[in-house]
């Protein structure tokens, strides 16, 4: 296995977010990609219209950082750390993949029946988008935080509300797994 070109296996990745998320509880921060996008939203301006984004956005600007390095990072993983490109699945989930009319799980990234160039011009994927779209920034308002602030950052701080967070977001992705993303799936099958 190489560091430099393959994508990195749980074992490296778990440890080296410990220690970044270390670093930030050491340093009085706290980690999540709501709290940056509220940031961000706060320096072009939305504290003027809504409340919620009008603070002191300058003593979080360091949240841009986070931003910055997610953007990275993903495009140094997609560009140079590749591999095969296709997930490894097993044989099983091939097949209930291709039930559904998925023949791509085995030799792309990302199915190529649902992520490809002209899904976006399909009103029920625009529809899909814009409600879930929609339903995460509401969860990740209402649950105070998204699913990276609570799941790393609030149970590494043992919070209550955190852990009653990560039981619900895997109780909706669950939900969503077998109950609505079938028949979403079945919208693509020709």
């Amino acid at each position: 296995m190489n560091l430099l070109t393959d994508p990195w296996p749980w074992y490296i990745a778990g440890p080296a977010i410990a220690v970044v998320l270390a670093a930030l509880l050491l340093g009085g921060k706290t980690f999540g990609m709501s709290s940056n996008m509220r940031t961000l939203c706060a320096i072009c301006g939305a504290g003027s219209n809504t409340e919620f984004f009008n603070f002191e956005w300058k003593k979080q600007i360091w949240n841009l950082l986070v931003i910055g390095g997610a953007l990275l990072g993903g495009l140094i993983a997609h560009f140079f750390m590749n591999g095969d490109a296709a997930v490894p699945l097993n044989p099983e989930i091939v097949s209930q993949l291709q039930a559904t009319g998925i023949d791509s799980a085995t030799t792309d990234y990302m199915p190529t029946e649902i992520f490809n160039s002209g899904a976006m011009s399909d009103p029920f994927v625009v529809l899909m988008l814009v409600i879930g779209g929609f339903l995460v920034g509401f969860g990740t308002r209402y649950a105070g935080g998204c699913t990276s602030g609570h799941a790393i950052s609030g149970l590494a701080n043992l919070q209550l509300p955190s852990l009653i967070a990560v039981i619900g977001f895997f109780a909706g992705g669950l939900l969503a797994t077998f109950f609505i993303l079938p028949s979403i799936l079945s919208h693509f099958i020709n």
